[in-house]
């Protein structure tokens, strides 16, 4: 039976998976900079890889786990379904992983997160087109404050903070697109299923493109350390198998414009970890940008007088 969705819990599933990616990103720069194993190595692994082993390793731990707990029958899908699957983890999880990587490349990881973090505005617009919800004031002005207080946090303002290329910024105003898919696509279809059926059937569909773009012979002629897979490995959960779990539980609490508005405490997090983790220093203009999110976040929680917001999903447990 379903259980009564409560925003509180929504946000708190929120910070869960924000302050993971917090962590994974923090877990990342260790490991290419050097300063995550003893001997002061860095990790030689291409981007591509990371991005598709940490897919593929979440699917296979969550189907393991799933399939002795419930059985095969209750991890069968409609085949109708599968199809949305298929959309929800390529177009979304995978495409907004891809292209975001690749604004990286072209650009650099300021522009890219500003980029893909101009999502919230995209989640309005297409929320209030079909009549899910209005664009009230304060809806508006959070989404507006997101965005800037992200670019503010990652140091885009000043030098060297923002680099425009024109295949880095449609790419990621593609992971742009692909990240809002997500959140619409995944609420829907929380409202049919648990948050580890979708997570199930999203990593898969995701897996099994990553093999199409990079097959499997080209994994095993990388030859990687045993240490190198064990960080993979341990990447996988970290940014994606946990996160993932505790954000569309929130989607499960919250419609999508106040979820991924929340998910702008991301690049928070990422800030703060790393100071206190690896010594990196915080500039006064992302403080600035951390009080900005923040007041994002309770702006975009303010209730609609109409009461005409999208309604929630149920959550399913």
């Amino acid at each position: 039976m379903a259980s009564r969705a409560h925003p509180a819990r929504g946000y708190a599933y929120i910070a869960c998976a924000t302050f993971l990616w917090g962590v994974a990103a923090t877990l990342g720069r260790a490991a290419f900079t050097g300063r995550l194993l003893p001997s002061g190595e860095a990790l030689k692994i291409d981007p591509l890889i990371l991005s598709q082993s940490r897919t593929s390793f979440s699917f296979l731990v969550l189907f393991v786990v799933l399939l002795t707990q419930r059985g095969w029958r209750r991890l069968k899908l409609p085949k109708a379904d599968v199809v949305r699957f298929a959309l929800l983890g390529v177009l979304g999880v995978s495409a907004s992983n891809y292209f975001y990587y690749l604004a990286i490349q072209k650009t650099n990881v300021a522009t890219a997160i500003i980029l893909q973090y101009t999502a919230p505005v995209l989640v309005l617009f297409y929320t209030v087109a079909r009549g899910l919800q209005r664009a009230t004031p304060p809806k508006i002005a959070a989404v507006g404050l997101a965005v800037v207080g992200s670019g503010l946090a990652i140091g885009t303002v000043g030098v060297g903070g923002f680099r425009l290329n024109a295949v880095g910024v449609v790419a990621g105003f593609l992971a742009a697109v692909a990240f809002a898919f997500y959140n619409v696509a995944g609420h829907s279809m929380l409202a049919r299923y648990d948050r580890w059926i979708v997570l199930l059937y999203t990593t898969l569909t995701a897996s099994l493109f990553w093999l199409f773009v990079n097959p499997p012979w080209k994994l095993v002629a990388a030859h990687y350390s045993a240490t190198a897979w064990g960080f993979l490995l341990v990447f996988a959960i970290v940014s994606v198998l946990a996160p993932f779990s505790c954000y569309f539980a929130a989607l499960q609490h919250l419609e999508p414009t106040r979820a991924i508005v929340g998910s702008c405490l991301e690049p928070v997090f990422s800030i703060v970890i790393a100071a206190i983790v690896l010594g990196e220093a915080v500039r006064p203009i992302q403080t600035l940008g951390i009080i900005v999110v923040l007041a994002a976040i309770v702006l975009v929680q303010l209730p609609d007088r109409r009461g005409t917001d999208s309604t929630i999903v149920e959550p399913m447990e």
